[in-house]
């Protein structure tokens, strides 16, 4: 048995980090969401062969779960994305209020909005938003793998390891894998 490290902080808020320059990175543009190109890239996801197939395909998901169809609501997205981008928080916050409002069934919409909660370490309404997310799009291995996160952060490590497994069942190669040292065990109990 391996012995196993308390998890730091550091590395959460590295890939908290990368994830963030990623998303802020793309563009909300207004145009349909093709549900059956999603379906075909969860499936080649969960078989993917290596990491780098994986995030080619993590991206292409991404991109898709940030391309509303509403101009409105495209809009109002890359008005978020710029403002976490900058780290104005209560920008963005505010502007997702609205955007879970008058959107309630746009699901990046709440994951957006739990991310930000995420970051003002506001854990209950995160986990509330991220609820939403799994309600709308159970796949969502972005929302499943920012519960873990909140999970390891709250001390509930149990909980964390449903949620990482859940996401890891959905995204073989997810990065945030790294801070759950018993997944690593050819034999993990859960």
């Amino acid at each position: 048995m391996r012995a196993r490290s308390a998890v730091s902080v550091w590395p959460v808020l590295a890939l908290l980090g990368l994830w963030l320059v990623f998303a802020a990175a793309i563009p909300a543009r207004a145009q349909p969401v093709d549900t059956s190109e999603l379906d075909g890239l969860f499936a080649q996801l969960r078989q993917a062969p290596d990491a780098p197939t994986a995030k080619n395909l993590e991206n292409r998901i991404w991109v898709i779960w940030l391309t509303p169809e509403d101009p409105d609501l495209a809009k109002r997205m890359d008005q978020v994305l710029i403002a976490r981008r900058r780290m104005n928080l209560p920008i963005a916050l505010g502007i997702l209020n609205g955007v879970v409002h008058d959107f309630p069934t746009y699901a990046e919409g709440w994951n957006q909005r739990a991310t930000v909660f995420y970051l003002l370490h506001d854990f209950p309404h995160a986990l509330a938003d991220i609820d939403k997310v799994l309600e709308f799009e159970p796949r969502h291995f972005g929302a499943l793998s920012g519960r873990a996160l909140i999970h390891l952060a709250l001390n509930q490590r149990g909980l964390a390891l449903r949620d990482i497994s859940a996401a890891l069942a959905l995204h073989p190669f997810l990065a945030e894998k790294a801070l759950f040292p018993e997944l690593l065990d050819d034999i993990t109990h859960i």
